[in-house]
């Protein structure tokens, strides 16, 4: 589906004048709402906390090891001998350092996967939006960087709804 800018839609439509610009069906789509409430979001939701719930409690449980290491440090370091000391701060430092690679990696991994959903949900809505558009007969359908839009030309819900019943099929 092409893209066109509103200012050029509406240059176009000014100069075409008022009796061709009353031949085409115009309609509107707030993306961000319909990828919200379709059921695919929801899905796609689901997926990401199982494939990476066990992951966030393995370094939940590193930062918390690393809290109890430097929580000893604090409380028992004045006691320590030397070396036990040194030790402790290398085994610390060390936890750090492997904490925040995991973290950095764990970020890297959940961002590439929740935008390689996002992706595959934006595609099946666009695929909608362009099955409701020629089932209604609407010629254009702007989304985003709309000013004004009346609920005459929202056809969203439309979209929600087949992303729903496509949902319902697929289970």
């Amino acid at each position: 589906m092409k893209k066109i800018r509103f200012p050029t839609l509406l240059c176009a439509l000014l100069f075409a004048g008022a009796p061709l610009a009353a031949e085409y069906k115009l309609a509107f789509v707030n993306a961000i709402q319909v990828v919200e409430q379709s059921p695919q979001y929801e899905a796609a939701q689901k997926e990401l906390d199982k494939e990476f719930s066990k992951r966030n409690e393995e370094v939940v449980s590193k930062q918390q090891q690393l809290k109890k290491l430097q929580e000893k440090l604090e409380r028992d370091g004045a006691l320590m001998s030397e070396s036990e000391l040194k030790r402790l701060e290398k085994d610390i430092f060390s936890r750090q350092r492997k904490l925040k690679n995991a973290q950095e990696e764990f970020r890297e991994d959940f961002a590439l996967r929740r935008n390689e959903l996002l992706n595959k949900l934006r595609t099946q809505v666009a695929e909608v939006v362009e099955e409701v558009a020629k089932d209604e007969k609407i010629d254009l359908v702007l989304s985003d960087g709309v000013v004004y839009f009346s609920k005459r030309v929202d056809i969203s819900d439309k979209v929600v709804d087949r992303l729903k019943e496509k949902f319902q099929r697929r289970k």
